[in-house]
């Protein structure tokens, strides 16, 4: 059998270099030499995986564009699949169903897939995650989900929905529930809305910043279903009369999620938003967010001063949390006091004290804030300033030594400084405490696996202002096709686009003359400031994201 370093090396896919530098470390500290060589980023999962399939003699197959026979998937029970994490994607030609395992060693599998159809097994090797990813493609529980709404609306009828303890403990509905907010969970959606109307009961996923019509469902289950998300979420369920909040927390795949949940009275019951709170978005760093070089320079010039107010500024939806939590994971240390006030607290990180307000409790972001300044702070993060209290306590605690960031909604950078002033703030304490505004916008992600490169007609460059004139050579764009990997959107997962504004002697001057957003968004841009179009438009000559994509999150 061939050893795995040789393997990797004759396919140059490491050098002898790295392979002794991870062999060294493999010898010291007796971890397998393939979890090195990808902890290191000398290999990627995928790589590692087919050199093992190689060292012992089996196929490896990548499932995200694997062309899967629907006969063969559906060969094996989906609860079988998921115990074992294997996936048949093919007949051969002797008759043997072709298996993709992330285990091809485990021999009571291949008896039970053996058993269960009837036909000798052909292991092949794929990475665990793409055997999950797949599984949940090819089994998603959208079926169950139509199924249980079908059976669901027999049963109801047949049902008094006044006993709501009944109901909403009714085996049918638990289920139910359980399998919407899975579904959510495995296609990445950020919002779940569970619409009542006049006829039914409508759901979407938010996914990627998009809603996406799931499915409608009876009417008569609308009682149950919304009863039991409020008894899950710790809501008042007698109460229908006024909005309510609540949380609540789910385990997915062995990792916790949680979910904010808000009731609205709507004019045909009460309509029910779940945001997903995916604990680990909490933890991305900031390199992770698409920052361009120049961008993320400016940026850091103002988190790392141990002063100042930094604004991170855009709609609701826009990443404004994400960037904050990837900046206070830079800032936060042991030896550093970091303290946040925010409404809701929506991830919790260790190591930070995060406080929650309470309206009804007196405790606002006002209240909370000056007591926070009593608590020897270095860092404050303030959710949200919304009112003149707010903005001054945040003023005055960026003045006197405190790093300060909160969220705005401004429509760009420069209409943070005239919002401020406009909320009662005196201009030269603008000036003086505001150190860098940060605007954004969330755009999705093509993806890699089937974009399009294409050239653009004039037409379409100068409808979008793009920075091209007669003459110039046409660029190249990419644009979405679709495939299994993107659930046939053209798009996975999003990036954000930034627009810096350092506060700097000529912009804090505009701010005491009391000068108009667009006059500061001049003299920024003279400073070298990029638009958010304009930063837009660098990511779709990188083929990251499209035209269309920039037109719709920016004006």
């Amino acid at each position: 059998m061939k050893q795995l370093g040789e393997i990797l090396l004759n396919g140059g896919l490491v050098t002898q270099d790295q392979l002794t530098e991870a062999f060294n470390e493999h010898q010291r500290e007796g971890r397998a030499l393939g979890r090195v060589l990808v902890e290191r980023g000398m290999l990627t999962e995928g790589q590692l995986v087919a050199a093992l399939a190689e060292q012992i003699g089996l196929p490896f197959v990548d499932l995200s564009d694997y062309p899967a026979d629907g006969a063969a998937v559906a060969a094996v029970p989906p609860a079988v699949c998921r115990r074992y994490n294997v996936l048949p994607i093919a007949f051969d030609e002797d008759g043997k169903l072709f298996v993709a395992m992330s285990d091809p060693a485990n021999v009571f599998a291949i008896d039970d897939i053996r058993s269960l159809t009837g036909r000798d097994v052909r292991p092949a090797v794929a990475t665990k995650s793409d055997v999950t990813a797949a599984i949940n493609r090819y089994h998603r529980v959208d079926g169950d989900l139509d199924d249980l709404s079908m059976a669901l609306d027999t049963v109801e009828d047949e049902q008094d929905l006044s006993n709501v303890k009944a109901v909403v403990e009714d085996a049918p509905i638990v289920k139910f529930v359980n399998l919407l907010i899975t579904q959510a969970i495995q296609d990445r959606a950020s919002d779940i809305h569970i619409e009542p109307t006049e006829r039914d009961l409508r759901v979407r996923f938010r996914i990627d910043g998009v809603l996406h019509e799931i499915m409608r469902s009876p009417k008569n289950i609308q009682s149950g279903v919304i009863s039991r998300l409020k008894i899950m979420a710790d809501i008042n369920i007698a109460e229908r009369r006024v909005p309510q909040d609540g949380r609540l927390s789910v385990n997915a795949n062995g990792k916790k999620i949680d979910l904010r949940v808000a009731t609205l009275p709507t004019v045909w019951g009460e309509k029910v938003v779940m945001r997903v709170l995916d604990n680990s978005t909490a933890m991305l760093k900031l390199s992770d967010l698409g920052f361009s070089d120049g961008n993320y320079e400016r940026y850091a010039e103002s988190f790392t001063k141990p002063y100042g107010m930094i604004l991170v500024t855009g709609p609701t939806g826009s990443g404004k949390s994400t960037t904050l939590y990837a900046t206070l994971n830079i800032v936060s240390r042991a030896e550093i006091n970091v303290i946040t006030v925010e409404d809701p607290v929506e991830y919790r990180i260790p190591g930070i004290n995060q406080v929650q307000t309470n309206v009804k409790a007196g405790l606002t972001f006002a209240s909370a804030l000056r007591s926070i300044l009593r608590s020897d702070p270095d860092v404050v993060l303030i959710g949200e300033v919304r009112d003149h209290e707010t903005a001054q306590i945040a003023i005055e605690a960026s003045l006197t030594g405190h790093l300060v960031l909160s969220t705005l909604h401004t429509n760009d950078a420069p209409s943070a400084v005239t919002r401020l002033v406009e909320m009662g703030i005196e201009p030269f304490l603008v000036g003086s405490a505001l150190d860098c505004v940060l605007a954004q916008r969330l755009a999705r992600r093509l993806c890699a696996k089937c974009r399009e490169a294409y050239t653009p007609d004039p037409e379409t460059l100068r409808a979008a202002r793009f920075p091209w004139q007669d003459g110039m050579e046409l660029p190249t764009m990419y644009r979405p096709v679709g495939c299994s990997a993107c659930s046939k959107t053209g798009y996975r997962g999003r990036l954000a686009l930034h627009e810096v504004m350092p506060i700097t002697e000529d912009i804090e001057r505009l701010a005491v003359e009391r000068a108009s957003a667009i006059t500061i968004e001049h003299v920024a841009r003279e400073q070298g400031m990029v638009s958010l179009r304009d930063d837009g438009l660098q990511k779709v000559l990188q083929g990251v994201t499209t035209l269309e994509e920039i037109l719709r999150v920016v004006a």
